[in-house]
């Protein structure tokens, strides 16, 4: 799997529209794929990336169904909830370590760095966490479920120098490739469900593969 991250000048996080600038001329990718067996649940989830001088910006939109957040601080079980997420590396070799950013649909994070599944892990401190602008569709805190179908944002843009301060960063420009991978979930929804962009062939829902993620190639 391959996704072209295209370059757009000063990026501001000002808003949750999907088809609203800069995201409108931002080609999407689909989480078609799954981990474990078919869910009953298979929200239609997209993603779009782009990136500027100083950081790299994800937007996720979720059409969902028994939509949940109740995780209250950065670095708690987002997991749980009902979760977009962006693993990733910043260059090609994955055995020098990925982040994984996990958030909610209330726009609460957990952001760790490790070379392989729980192993050399670093866990983002909160003020760093506070560093990446966020913006999302539905409250902080969405208590009981949502039983009924929503249509959901969660949008958050990752500063370069952040990265920087736990491995090298390969910087993004034209030509210059990551890898990385694209999950929905919702562990502890009524609905749970693993979706992922790349496609991860092992028996059990485990977004820690590395090996399976995806190429980000960075346009100009």
């Amino acid at each position: 799997m391959q996704y072209r991250v295209k370059k757009i000048k000063n990026i501001v996080m000002a808003g949750t529209g999907w088809e609203t600038p800069p995201w409108k001329n931002i080609p999407a990718a689909a989480l078609t794929h799954y981990m474990g067996q078919k869910p009953e649940h298979f929200p239609g989830t997209g993603v779009k990336t782009a990136y500027d001088n100083e950081g790299v910006c994800v937007m996720f939109r979720v059409e969902d169904r028994y939509t949940r957040a109740v995780a209250e601080h950065h670095q708690d079980n987002v997991f749980e909830d009902s979760c977009v997420e962006f693993f990733f590396t910043t260059g090609t070799d994955i055995s020098k370590g990925y982040f994984n950013l996990e958030m909610n649909c209330g726009g609460i994070m957990l952001f760790h760095f490790q070379t392989e599944r729980e192993k050399n892990r670093i866990i983002i401190p909160q003020q760093a966490c506070e560093d990446i602008a966020i913006v999302h569709s539905l409250p902080r805190r969405v208590d009981p479920e949502i039983q009924v179908p929503v249509t959901w944002t969660v949008a958050y843009r990752i500063p370069i120098r952040l990265l920087e301060k736990y491995t090298k960063v390969a910087l993004p420009a034209p030509g210059v490739r990551w890898r990385g991978n694209f999950y929905k979930c919702g562990d502890k929804t009524s609905h749970p469900h693993w979706l992922t962009w790349s496609p991860v062939n092992v028996p059990l829902p485990d977004f820690h593969r590395p090996e399976f993620f995806g190429i980000l190639e960075f346009e100009g």
